[in-house]
């Protein structure tokens, strides 16, 4: 049985949508068909509240479509698990969000972990993610490196060594044993990431795929009693 994800990128930059199919698809399930979509409108990157607020609504909006198509289950591609609430209402299958995934996967591998995201203004939206799921005492510490998160298009020397040596900070200052990449767009840095500290280095989008293929799989879904249930018509756009 075909298995359809679709991987929601909050942000309206086709770069990154297309980047984010391409390594989901990589992965995937022989079975699972990747869909990777983003907002027709919103903004091109999700780096504060307001960007948040607006980034939601499209994601409402693919939500709706989605499930119009009959949709498994959805990855919310975005540190911060941007409108992943929201999303939750609409949908009928599970809703996996980036964060959560990486901070259980987080969990699984290591004793303690410390975060590394991009920009600094960021940190509050993983703080956020950290707290829901009861893991500050698990997380060492959320560290930022002062990037922009258009900037991880390139994916050049300079982020990467950035990266690097804020991440053996996080290890050897903080008492971290594993690290989170704190921004979808960093996915591809796993590998060099990973051969440079020699810890696990965790992608959320990745883990989340897999997270929800098993949900699948299982046959899960979003509990539609109380929290998640379907909202009324008018609020959906």
């Amino acid at each position: 049985m075909t298995v359809r994800i679709a991987l929601l990128n909050p942000n309206t930059t086709d770069a990154f949508t297309a980047r984010l199919g391409e390594a989901c698809r990589a992965i995937a399930s022989p079975d699972t068909v990747v869909v990777a979509r983003a907002p027709a409108v919103g903004t091109p990157s999700v780096e504060c509240h307001a960007d948040e607020a607006v980034a939601t609504i499209g994601l409402m909006q693919l939500a709706r479509e989605e499930e119009a198509l009959g949709t498994d289950a959805y990855v919310i591609a975005c540190f911060g698990d941007t409108g992943i609430d929201a999303v939750r209402e609409i949908a009928s299958g599970p809703v996996v969000g980036m964060t959560e995934a990486a901070l259980q996967a987080a969990t699984t591998v290591a004793a303690f972990f410390s975060i590394v995201t991009l920009p600094p203004r960021t940190i509050v939206q993983a703080e956020r993610v950290v707290r829901y799921l009861g893991l500050s005492h698990r997380c060492r510490r959320i560290r930022a490196i002062d990037v922009l998160v258009d900037d991880c298009i390139a994916l050049d020397e300079t982020l990467l060594t950035a990266m690097i040596v804020e991440s053996r900070k996080a290890l050897d200052e903080d008492g971290a044993e594993a690290i989170v990449l704190g921004c979808a767009g960093l996915s591809a840095l796993v590998g060099p990431m990973t051969q440079a500290l020699g810890v696990p280095v965790i992608d959320g989008v990745g883990v989340a795929l897999k997270i929800a293929e098993g949900l699948v799989a299982a046959g899960l879904r979003t509990s539609k009693h109380c929290s998640w249930a379907t909202p009324p018509r008018h609020s959906v756009p």
